[in-house]
């Protein structure tokens, strides 16, 4: 439990540091879902299928390119705790992925028809 506790510690940590740049991807987000949302006849049960299958495979590229960011190596991790960071940064990345695709699908998307 100590580790999960410290990981949470870090990651605020991490956050405090570029929290400009996360409350502009916020803000980005938000305005694009107030585009897509007031677009007239949009279509976002397609767009759901774009936004999964993007951010499926950008939490799969995290999962094998994250620890070579942080000049470490899968091989390194031999700790649950490692691989439970690691599965959660991978799905982290790919929900914000898809958060982002979610909307610029719809407003790229085709209208519906009647």
């Amino acid at each position: 439990m100590y580790e999960i506790w410290l990981v949470l510690n870090i990651l605020w940590e991490i956050a405090l540091g570029v929290w400009p740049l996360l409350a502009a991807a916020a803000l980005a987000w938000v305005v694009l879902m107030i585009l897509a949302a007031r677009r007239p006849g949009a279509c976002w049960r397609s767009a759901w299928g774009a936004a999964i299958i993007v951010g499926a495979l950008v939490a799969v590229a995290a999962f094998l390119l994250v620890p070579g960011g942080t000049r470490s190596s899968l091989a390194n991790l031999s700790y649950w705790v490692d691989w439970a960071n690691l599965a959660a940064i991978a799905l982290g990345f790919g929900a914000a992925a898809g958060a982002f695709v979610l909307p610029l699908r719809v407003l790229t998307g085709s209208r519906r028809t009647g």
